[in-house]
């Protein structure tokens, strides 16, 4: 019976139209989703309990208005939903973030960690390898396929194929996309989302030392040229070679 604890994260909608107004993204019109690749890593969770019976905890980090994608989470047939988080952190870097996870995890008593290898806004990656590290736990990234045929048999890309990749004790789990197929939400879980209490913990935190000082749209690309002919063969050689890089 295994302690499933699947981490959740808050993101804008990846189809939502980024501006930035005084040095800082708009986020006043955003729709908020789950990240998607953490949406593997429901998926994921939810199938190591069918095998091996247990709960699956989601738990965010996050302020009040990161109950909607937990309650998604519920919807979609976790058992419990908990939100870590306190009034007086603001900004905060990696670093309190995998710490707070961390502490709200042991605090849980979770065997068994599951998240999406990256999240959809910072695209870091860090989170599933850091939070290991805190914990003291084996940590698998990529994985892009999991069975449960007598124990937990994960598939991650190495080079040139597919390593696969047998756990055994406590690890954390990054899902990729890969072969897992994510189940839809039904009508009874979505019922029961609605009537759904998040549970609220607190954790110990160090101060961040990484602070954003400003955030700014990529440079426009330049136009694109175009070549007619083969009389023009030459001139793309030469600018494939010297601007592009590519030659």
């Amino acid at each position: 019976m295994a302690n499933i604890v699947v981490l959740v994260k808050r993101v804008p909608d990846t189809n939502a139209r980024i501006v930035v107004s005084e040095d800082r993204v708009d986020l006043s019109a955003i729709k908020w989703v789950i990240s998607p690749y953490d949406e593997f890593a429901i998926e994921t969770a939810l199938r190591h309990k069918e095998a091996f019976g247990g709960t699956v905890t989601a738990l965010t980090l996050g302020s009040p208005e990161s109950d909607k994608i937990l309650k998604d989470a519920k919807a979609i047939g976790v058992d419990e939903i908990v939100r870590v988080w306190d009034d007086s952190w603001q900004e905060m870097d990696s670093n309190s973030v995998q710490s707070a996870l961390a502490s709200a995890i042991t605090n849980l008593g979770a065997d068994f960690v599951y998240c999406g290898k990256t999240a959809a806004d910072t695209g870091a990656g860090s989170t599933g390898p850091g939070v290991a590290e805190r914990l003291g736990w084996a940590s698998v990234s990529n994985v892009v396929d999991v069975s449960f045929d007598g124990g937990v048999m994960v598939e991650s890309p190495v080079e040139n194929g597919q390593a696969k990749i047998q756990i055994s004790g406590s690890a954390v789990v990054s899902c990729d996309k890969g072969g897992i197929k994510v189940r839809k939400p039904n009508v009874k879980g979505i019922m029961m989302a609605k009537r759904a209490q998040v549970t609220l913990m607190d954790a110990e935190v160090p101060s961040p030392t990484v602070s954003v000082v400003s955030q700014s749209m990529p440079e426009a690309k330049p136009a694109g040229k175009k070549f007619e002919g083969g009389s023009s063969a030459q001139e793309v050689a030469k600018l494939l070679r010297d601007e592009a890089n590519v030659i």
